[in-house]
């Protein structure tokens, strides 16, 4: 059980991770669903055509990375709003994978094919773990991770030394959007299918997460897995009590709101 709950809670660190790194350049990145559901497409598709993985997610991760990256730049070019930007990637994201699945699969449904390769989900939770200690690392202990968290905190403060905050913007939004299609990806080995909405809103849930763990690297990966274990539990729970699945559809956004409550109650305090 527990290595169940561990591998489950690598797509919701993963996804967290992204959410908090471009909080601390001082914009939330809002796309996170989008790029989450991106990339779960994305990897079945070219692991479908390339029979491997790991070009799945090489491929996946430079696409969404350039995404990322390409939305920072147009924000700062043309004074977007970076909100309604973000939230027009998410839009984006879901009419591109139903066009793309429709070209390669004739359909818009859940995607099955026995030439996509399967893995070891132990394998990302050690990856994920990996991510987690380096990114601890980089932003707590190098100079760089200082820059970034300055971005957001003290922007004035990089530009009388003539550092643009906007650039670590750009990475920021970049790494964010990397992750979160990593994440997606680990979603698709999950459950062996492409599933159109098989996020369930984790992107947004995510960004919940950003703050249930205080923003801080650890703090996020720890919540993510007890966020996980709870949703465990409500689905134990449906099991056992036949509680109505239409509320268990509910249960990982009355999850979110009541942590994300309860986090900001046991702040004040």
């Amino acid at each position: 059980m527990i290595q169940d709950l561990l591998v489950s809670s690598v797509p919701l660190v993963l996804a967290s991770l992204g959410g908090l790194i471009s909080d601390f350049s001082g914009y939330l990145a809002v796309f996170l669903e989008g790029t989450l559901s991106l990339g779960a497409f994305l990897v079945w598709l070219i692991g479908v055509q390339t029979g491997s993985l790991a070009t799945g997610f090489i491929i996946t991760i430079i696409i969404t990375g350039l995404i990322g990256w390409l939305l920072s730049r147009f924000i700062a070019l043309t004074g977007a709003n970076p909100f309604i930007a973000a939230l027009a990637v998410n839009v984006g994201s879901q009419g591109l994978t139903e066009t793309l699945s429709v070209l390669f699969f004739n359909t818009k449904g859940v995607l099955r094919d026995p030439r996509f390769p399967s893995a070891d989900g132990m394998l990302f939770f050690w990856i994920a773990l990996i991510l987690i200690g380096t990114a601890s690392f980089i932003v707590y202990r190098t100079p760089f991770g200082l820059r970034l968290r300055a971005s957001g905190r003290s922007p004035q403060v990089l530009l009388y030394r003539g550092i643009d905050p906007l650039r670590y913007r750009d990475i920021a939004w970049t790494l964010a959007a990397m992750l979160a299609a990593f994440a997606g990806g680990v979603l698709t080995i999950k459950i062996g299918a492409y599933a159109p909405g098989g996020t369930t809103g984790q992107g947004w849930i995510a960004l919940v997460i950003v703050y249930l763990g205080f923003r801080r690297v650890w703090g996020v990966a720890l919540a993510a897995i007890v966020f996980t274990f709870i949703q465990f539990l409500g689905i134990e729970a449906q099991a056992a009590l036949a509680i109505p699945s239409t509320l268990l559809l509910g249960l990982p956004s009355l999850l979110a709101l009541s942590l994300y409550i309860l986090s900001q109650v046991l702040r004040k305090e």
